[in-house]
């Protein structure tokens, strides 16, 4: 295997863990969250945070790396209008993905709380899911737009 197909798959791979958890996260919170059930909300939020920083996390370091590299093997330019603005989505969806990752820690400390105390969720609880579940859209679609560049390399800027 060349250096290019090598880059190119794990450069794949990440972006594929980044969708894929991105939306297995989203559904499996928002399917807790229906329950209403503290203890669920809490189990769940768990395990989203720890597939967020195993998989999400790794994924987020890795596709800098090797989209750089990428870019660079196959003689692109780091300027290039598609990269350029693939970069700036990349930025715009850590800028909602960093929130969202305390957002469900304190989700999930805050279940805890109410699933041992046997008391229902609180306020907080409700105003942070509200706020998790909005984030989730820009961050959603700006994925969406990096892949449809990575695929279309359209020439512009």
């Amino acid at each position: 295997m060349t250096l290019f197909f090598a880059l190119k798959w794990l450069h794949v791979i990440g972006a594929a863990v980044l969708l894929g958890t991105g939306a297995g996260i989203a559904f499996f919170m928002l399917m807790a969250h229906r329950t209403r059930d503290p203890k669920i909300i809490a189990e769940v939020a768990a395990l989203v945070v720890l597939a967020d920083y195993l998989f999400t996390l790794s994924a987020v370091v890795l596709q800098p790396v090797t989209g750089v590299l990428l870019a660079l093997n196959a003689g692109y330019g780091l300027t290039s209008g598609w990269i350029i603005a693939s970069v700036t989505l990349y930025l715009f969806t850590g800028a909602f993905w960093v929130p969202v990752v305390f957002m469900q820690r304190r989700m999930r400390d805050l279940a805890r709380t109410a699933a041992r105390d046997v008391s229902p969720l609180p306020d907080e609880y409700h105003r942070l899911y509200r706020r998790w579940f909005a984030f989730g859209f820009p961050a959603f679609i700006a994925v969406l737009a990096i892949f449809w560049l990575m695929i279309a390399r359209p020439a512009f800027g």
